[in-house]
Formats: structure tokens, sequence, C-alpha cells
């Protein structure tokens, strides 16, 4: 019988990570568990930083960015034995059963504990938005709402100097970010990792604005993709307008979350609860079409993420 759950963070941090604690605690706690919080991550747990959490000990953490759990890496967590220590010290705290707030790798970890027979759920959260199976993860409209705000004031700047910037922002391996960004500030080209691109192209699309009269253009660039700076030098020899670039960098990962990952967390907290408190673990808690459901972790790991590509069509549409 489920008695004790624990939760921790792992990985990048993400606004909504604390609204995320706070739904797990105040829901195990009144569903009648009790409810632990691992400081770290997987390395606070292998270390047994583990502490009992009451309604008091996530009061007013809601609207805060980042994680008062901290996260931090853990090579040794990448190894059986690592993990087998992080088993003990569940078992010597008498939990049964985990929620991991994180992306790709914490699900990984979480799967290996499951394997070695400790129930966990899974709650996505990362500003790339690049855990396949669910709509959306917690933190990415924050980050998104992030890079708006900074691309128009760039745009101020831009406008009133008759200059061409670029903007990188955070996308690896996903370009979420600069796609949903890009759309919604009307950049004029949006460079994403999962669309090759031909500079020539970017090029002449800039020179066709600057013929009909167009003063100013706002490039956005994932990081996945290339370098901002490379990318700016390049467009500056090839047209010679005046070109400056901005890299967003991590300032895209921090501050208060937006209403709709504070919704989005809370709802995901209190789901992951109830699949432990029904048994179920080994899956992540996601939603689609504005319904939360479970899906089992091997769903996850064997896609892989798409974006919305009718939304990059649609981007170079109203960018002509």
């Amino acid at each position: 019988m489920l008695k004790r759950i624990a939760v921790l963070t792992s990985g990048g941090d993400a606004p909504g990570m604390n609204a995320a604690i706070r739904a797990v605690v105040r829901s195990g706690i009144y569903y009648n568990l009790e409810v632990f919080g691992v400081y770290r991550g997987y390395a606070g747990l292998i270390q047994g930083d583990i502490t009992p959490l009451n309604e008091g000990a996530v009061g007013d953490i809601i609207h805060r960015g980042g994680t008062f759990l901290y996260s931090a890496r853990c090579p040794e967590f990448l190894e059986e034995a690592g993990q087998r220590k992080a088993v003990t010290e569940l078992r010597k705290h008498q939990i049964d059963g985990l929620v991991v707030i994180g992306g790709d790798g914490t699900f990984r970890g979480a799967q290996r504990l499951t394997d070695l027979g400790f129930p966990t759920i899974g709650i996505p959260g990362t500003i790339d938005n690049d855990i396949p199976g669910t709509d959306f993860t917690i933190g990415f409209d924050t980050a998104i709402n992030t890079v708006i705000e900074a691309i128009d004031r760039i745009r101020d700047t831009a406008s009133s100097h008759e200059r061409t910037y670029v903007v990188e922002v955070m996308g690896r391996d996903a370009g979420d970010i600069a796609l949903w960004s890009g759309l919604a500030d009307g950049a004029e080209s949006i460079l994403i990792p999962e669309v090759s691109f031909r500079m020539e192209e970017m090029i002449a699309r800039l020179k066709r604005g600057y013929e009909r009269g167009k003063k100013h253009s706002i490039i956005l660039v994932a990081e996945g993709v290339g370098r901002g700076m490379e990318i700016g030098d390049r467009i500056k020899e090839e047209t010679g307008f005046e070109t400056r670039v901005t890299v967003l960098g991590h300032v895209q990962r921090g501050g208060k979350p937006t209403a709709l990952d504070r919704v989005l967390a809370s709802r995901m907290g209190a789901k992951a609860v109830e699949l432990l408190i029904a048994g179920e673990h080994d899956k992540m808690v996601a939603i689609r079409n504005n319904e939360l459901i479970g899906i089992d972790f091997d769903q996850a790991f064997e896609q892989d993420h798409q974006p919305d590509l009718s939304m990059y069509e649609l981007a170079g549409i109203l960018s002509i």
C-alpha cells in the first residue's frame, strides 16, 4: 500500500517546476500520503538528501522560477551501482513511489529505477518542449514569452537604426522555441534544426524586403542550427546591411512562470500522484488535446520529437 512518496527535479531548470512540486506535495497530503523532497536530483538521491515536506514547505513557491529542490549533474547515477544506491536510500526512508520532474535524461534515469523494482512517474519539465508524446512541457510557454519580450525590445532598436538583427535562442536539437517565438513576433526568417535551409535563400529574402522598402529585419536562429555570430557575419558580408547579433542564452530559463505553465504544472503534479496511487509506474504524465494521460516512458523514447511544420510554413507565408 502506498504510504510515502518523494519528488525530485533533475536536468535543466524550467519555470513551473516549483508549481509542479507544490502540486505533488499537496495532492499527496490530500490523499493521506507522506511526501518527501529529494534535493539536487539524482545526486541527492544517492547521498540520501531526502527531507519530509509539509503544506507549508511548498507555500509561496508557485510563482517562482527555477526549482527550490535544486538540480545537479550525477555521473554516478549513470552506472547501475549508483542506481542501486538510489533505490537503497529510497527504501531506507520507507518511500514507496517517486515522482521525477525533468526531461529525456531524467526520464531515462527514472526508467532505470523502475527496472530495479521502484515505482516511478515522470513529469515533463523542459523549456525546449522536445519530449515526444506530450503537446507541451512545463516551462516552454514561459520561455517563449521571455523570447518574445526580448524580440519586441530588439525590434524597437532595429527599427530606429534600420538594422538587421540575428537573435540566437536555445534549442540544440529542437526548434520549438525559435518557431513559436518567430511566428509570434513576425520574424523574417526562422532557422530550426529540423528544417534544412540555404543561406542564399535567406539572403535573397532579406534583399527583397529591402527593395520594397523594409528598413529592418529579425532573423531567429535555434542554437542547433549554428552560431548566431557566424550567421550575422555572413549576412553583413553578403548584403552590406548593418547587422547585429543577440544571444539570449540562459535568460530564457529563468523568470516567473506564466499562468499557462503554472496551471499545466499544477495539473501534471496532481496527475502524477493519482497515477502512483492507482498502481501505475514507468510512465510519464502527458497532455494531449488538453487531456492529461499517462504514457509509457518507452513511447517517449522510441519516437522523435517533431515541431508543427505547418507553423513553419505559415511563418514563411506571413513574412513575405
